[in-house]
């Protein structure tokens, strides 16, 4: 087990921005201080081969231009609210308006975008740090969220926490595009994802209220199959996204296995386990951009798995509540197990 830092690049501003790299066994993960960002990860594949399972890109300045959070962690509220406002304590409040001036995005891209304190915490743990001031955003409170990557021989943990000193919606998830085959698309990736409904959108990308069973539609992951498989379905939820977008609705309680995804080709296995009661399945539909090693990142080339509460909560009080109130504790925990079939 190892950790090491280095300067991986420099802001706008002229700050500094850091990269570490975890070793333990077969996996490697760096990680950046801007975003609290998992850059690269590193597993082998059935023949002992190891590789990249990330999207992302070859420098720094690429990410600040062409960034679609890739593998960065987002906040205040990952997902979508409506409108870019919520009600609380008998008060309205605007929030960041960043998705075509109508809804609020991954909490308008703030802890994304913010350049966090690191340090390592064990031989290969890092901890990372961010301060978000009251009204950031327009979201009240001022909120002292923490980041902790911890590596072993088999798997990657993420926990988040964080602490506000009024009442907030709280919501934190890390935005990786996977790509199992580390080259070409996903679309034959065999998937599983241990969810009975998923929560229908409208045209913003809003949860519409209804909790929607799988069974009998394109949605249905309970058994596991190609993402490809059902991907240009006619289904108008796929049609409008153009691919899948959607939250899955997981069980109540604790950790759990949540979803199972499988590159038949190199052999590699992900095991999601997570505490949270929602998962984002996003199929990297509007992919464009450059990409790691002068590989172009393109549409369906990875997919990501949003571990997070459920969209829009602020405005949905039939959904469970995110809000972190003074006193309290928010903490979530994802565990990416690696392994070959």
């Amino acid at each position: 087990m190892s950790i090491k830092s280095e300067r991986y690049g420099q802001l706008p501003g002229g700050e500094a921005v850091l990269a570490y790299t975890l070793v333990c066994g077969g996996l490697t993960a760096r990680i950046l201080s801007y975003g609290a960002t998992l850059d690269s990860l590193w597993a082998p594949d059935r023949d002992g081969v190891p590789g990249d399972v990330l999207l992302g890109f070859g420098s720094l300045a690429e990410r600040l231009a062409h960034s679609a959070y890739q593998g960065e962690t987002v906040g205040r509220y990952a997902n979508r609210i409506a409108g870019a406002r919520f009600a609380l304590g008998g008060k309205t409040y605007a929030v960041e308006a960043n998705e075509a001036g109508r809804t609020c995005l991954h909490g308008g891209g703030e802890f994304s975008h913010a350049n966090w304190a690191a340090e390592p915490a064990g031989e290969a743990t890092l901890r990372l740090r961010y301060q978000s001031p009251a009204g950031s955003m327009g979201f009240p409170g001022a909120v002292e969220a923490e980041a902790l990557f911890t590596l072993t021989a088999q798997d990657l943990t993420i926990a988040y926490s964080a602490r506000s000193d009024a009442a907030t919606p709280f919501n934190m998830t890390n935005h990786a595009y996977f790509n199992l085959a580390c080259g070409g698309d996903v679309r034959g990736h065999v998937l599983q994802i241990d969810a009975e409904s998923y929560l229908p959108i409208d045209g913003d990308s809003i949860p519409t209220g209804e909790v929607r069973p799988v069974a009998g539609t394109a949605f249905d992951f309970r058994s596991a199959k190609p993402i490809g498989r059902d991907l240009e379905d006619a289904d108008p939820q796929l049609v409008q996204c153009k691919g899948y977008d959607h939250n899955y609705c997981l069980a109540a309680g604790g950790e759990k296995l949540a979803a199972v995804a499988v590159d038949p080709a190199s052999g590699r296995r992900m095991q999601l386990y997570t505490d949270q009661p929602g998962v984002q399945l996003y199929t990297g539909n509007f992919l464009d951009s450059p990409g790691k090693n002068g590989v172009p990142q393109t549409q369906h080339s990875g997919f990501c798995l949003e571990t997070q509460a459920w969209p829009d909560s602020p405005n949905r009080p039939e959904f469970a509540s995110c809000l972190l109130l003074p006193g309290e504790e928010y903490t979530s925990k994802t565990v990416l197990k690696f392994g070959v079939v």
